[in-house]
């Protein structure tokens, strides 16, 4: 029988890269709560209505989703992007009633789309999406965020922002007027692709990757010379806060984004590191959404970050070791059956009495020496050793394996205290 194997896009993270993945989670599991944010979980299948209301003329909705008819015939998707789930999860759990919720979430999505670097058809985001504010402020706050966690994912040397206002619906249906009357002269020069968005949506011509088309539009009108007076109002306040808080920026009026649902401010975290898929995180304001899925009118803010480049630039950064040293404390290097169940339940005393304590227990027969490797690669710190000596004396040998110092003897409770004294410390 041949192997069967993974789905094409659809890619395994093994334990060596989980390392990674973990790392960046926690991280951001943890800034998104210093800031005062909820998590949300909602289901990886939806209506595919919600999608179709949400995004009509992308190109998510025309042909990259993973859509199915259900055994009771109705229309199923799996999600290919975040925000518009979490509109519905919000209405359906009246979140949006009472309160001004800020919250975030993680998860698979998926789009049919040509796997590459930092691309696939299966990949995952992190999340924030804020209901309820209307103020430039929050816009400031959610950039100051995404800003912070850079930082303390030790990448901020790595990416840089851009940021736009593409105004309200007035602002786009009059900008897209005249880009389509700029564009109409050259029609000739112009390939099936970009033709097929100047007629279905035309703003997305603008983050266009060709360079011809890019220089084509160094002549084309501009969209920040067509906001209305509120959205031009709001993104100058914007402006002046990111200054105040000493976030750099450029404001790029080619930007706007790929999903029908927004207006006035949107912004991209980018980097040099990745080639064409340069975008690590991206967002901006969606005010209407709302009230298109069924609810009153409510603000709406958010951005997405993609995992899987995030991590690309993690491993640029983070050394493998280091994170491995993250993953088990100690390692106890067994010889015998007698020494096994002894170890093992020593174990289970030491989870006790140190429950964030990572220990492992070696249940094969190997010979000393590969125990011993094993304990290494592990990024162990210390090795805890069961021979028929400490057997018979009723003590644990331990080993520090990351300084040089002499193999020390000592009851259960003396080791004990010593692991947590180390640990402590360092933690």
């Amino acid at each position: 029988m041949a192997k069967i194997k993974s789905v094409r896009g659809m890619n395994d993270i093994p334990p060596e890269q989980t390392l990674y993945w973990r790392y960046a989670e926690e991280i951001i599991s943890s800034t998104f709560s210093s800031y005062g944010y909820q998590e949300i979980r909602f289901p990886i299948v939806e209506s595919t209505e919600l999608f179709h209301r949400s995004n009509q003329a992308s190109d998510m909705v025309s042909k990259e989703m993973y859509t199915f008819e259900d055994k009771g015939g109705d229309s199923l998707s799996l999600r290919p992007e975040g925000t518009a789930s979490c509109v519905r999860a919000c209405i359906e759990n009246n979140l949006l009633r009472v309160d001004t919720p800020r919250l975030w979430y993680n998860g698979p999505m998926f789009r049919y789309e040509r796997p590459q670097k930092g691309r696939s058809r299966q990949f995952h985001q992190s999340s924030v999406e804020v209901f309820g504010v209307e103020g430039s402020e929050i816009d400031a706050e959610i950039i100051r965020l995404s800003s912070r966690l850079w930082k303390r994912l030790g990448i901020e040397d790595k990416v840089y922002l851009e940021i736009n206002s593409i105004g309200n619906e007035d602002t786009r249906l009059r900008y897209t007027e005249d880009l389509l009357k700029f564009f109409e002269p050259l029609k000739g020069q112009l390939d099936d692709d970009i033709l097929k968005k100047l007629n279905d949506n035309p703003l997305r011509v603008l983050d266009s990757k060709s360079e011809k088309i890019q220089s084509l539009l160094e002549g084309a009108p501009k969209i920040s010379d067509y906001l209305d007076e509120d959205s031009e109002t709001h993104f100058k306040k914007l402006i002046k806060i990111l200054d105040l808080l000493g976030i750099s920026y450029d404001v790029n009026t080619k930007l706007v984004r790929g999903l029908d649902y927004y207006n006035k401010t949107v912004f991209e975290w980018k980097t040099n590191s990745l080639g064409s898929q340069d975008t690590v995180c991206a967002g901006g304001r969606y005010d209407n959404l709302i009230e298109e899925l069924g609810a009153k009118p409510c603000p709406a803010i958010g951005f997405s970050i993609g995992m899987e480049r995030l991590i690309l630039l993690i491993k640029e950064t983070i050394d493998n070791k280091y994170l491995q040293n993250q993953s088990i404390d100690c390692f106890f290097v067994c010889f015998g059956e007698k020494s096994i169940l002894q170890a093992m339940m020593y174990a289970e005393q030491i989870r006790d009495r140190i429950p964030s304590l990572n220990l492992k227990v070696n249940l094969g027969s190997e010979s000393a020496g590969s125990q011993f490797k094993k304990a290494d690669k592990s990024g162990a710190r210390f090795a805890l050793i069961l021979g028929d000596s400490e057997l018979d004396d009723r003590v644990v040998s331990c080993k520090d394996l990351r300084e040089k110092s002499e193999q020390e003897t000592m009851d259960l409770e003396s080791l004990i205290n010593k692991i947590e004294n180390t640990f402590i410390k360092e933690r």
